[in-house]
């Protein structure tokens, strides 16, 4: 096997090892098991399909228009509200902001830098030649 690719595998077996990533992975699972924020992600999904039928009629009826969009922004802050999806977000924020760390790294490299000197920058600069990728 390629030693790169050897190499990578090891970088993400520790990953997985990581306290962000076990963090992440709780509070997923603890997600997933809770059953009233999973019925209301659902309903939100449902909203968000009758808001695209509703839009895309011929003749929209733009009083069930906004009834749909009241609904579904009052749904959705109750989700982004509830402790579990709190969590979820914080400790998902976390494990991106890990993986965009590596990937700068790993892009810096590719383009000459040295790997023990490289800066890994916090937020967009603007200059997209020396970035690891967004989002």
């Amino acid at each position: 096997m390629d030693k790169i690719i050897q190499l990578t595998r090891e970088l993400g077996k520790a990953l997985q090892q990581d306290d962000r990533y076990i963090a992440y992975g709780l509070a997923k699972q603890v997600n997933d098991e809770d059953t009233e924020l999973q019925s209301e992600i659902t309903r939100f999904d449902e909203l968000r399909a009758e808001m695209r039928t509703a839009m895309s009629s011929e003749n929209p009826d733009f009083d069930k228009i906004n009834a749909i969009d009241k609904e579904t922004k009052a749904l959705y802050q109750k989700i982004m509200s509830n402790p579990h999806m709190i969590v979820f977000n914080a400790t998902q924020k976390a494990l991106e902001e890990l993986v965009s760390n590596m990937n700068q790294i790993i892009t810096m490299c590719a383009n000459g830098k040295d790997p023990e000197t490289c800066e890994i920058s916090q937020g967009c600069s603007g200059n997209c030649s020396a970035c690891g990728g967004c989002g």
